[in-house]
């Protein structure tokens, strides 16, 4: 390869790169997450909390602060601004350290029922059932569902697992929700 040719291809990477990082959308708090929340130049105002099923922390001075459904730098925002009264400058840093908050539930007969934590935000129902063990032999691959709560009610959604793997039925490779029950008959 040529010099020419070497600095396209480093600019083509960085600027792949570049575009991914730009087209990938924060991660939204949600209960059961960890937080690591400190105060810049404030050692007694560092701690580890959880997100409550509630959609809140409490943090000293702040009291409760309803941290679900915002990015890490809205949380931020949002501490910092009920401390604001105490600590008028105060520069709040908003870590998360665990997302438990980001669990699909798999049921039947899987080799590893149980809670599982979502690894992405595209996971698919394959992956997280490859994540369960797989199937176990009795399973009925094509009789899969997925449960969802939605604002507008609860939704049931095929998986045609025989089918996945066989290469057709794309589209009941289900993306995966926080909150997502798999159950497998």
């Amino acid at each position: 390869m040529t010099l020419s040719k070497y600095l396209r291809f480093a600019i083509l990477c960085l600027t792949s790169c570049a575009a991914f990082a730009q087209s990938s959308s924060p991660y939204i708090l949600r209960h059961g997450d960890s937080l690591m929340v400190s105060v810049w130049r404030d050692e007694a105002l560092r701690m580890e909390v959880r997100v409550l099923p509630d959609g809140s922390i409490t943090f000293p001075l702040a009291g409760r602060v309803e941290v679900a459904g915002l990015s890490t730098p809205e949380a931020e925002a949002r501490v910092a601004e009920k401390l604001r009264k105490y600590i008028p400058e105060a520069v709040v840093t908003v870590a998360v350290i665990g997302t438990d908050g980001s669990r699909v539930y798999v049921l039947g007969k899987v080799v590893n029922p149980g809670p599982v934590v979502l690894s992405g935000p595209n996971t698919t129902v394959l992956q997280m059932l490859s994540q369960a063990g797989g199937l176990d032999r009795f399973a009925d691959g094509n009789s899969i569902r997925v449960l969802r709560n939605t604002p507008s009610g609860p939704k049931v959604l095929p998986v045609r697992y025989d089918d996945l793997i066989k290469g057709s039925q794309l589209d009941t490779n289900v993306v995966l929700m926080p909150g997502d029950t798999i159950l497998v008959p």
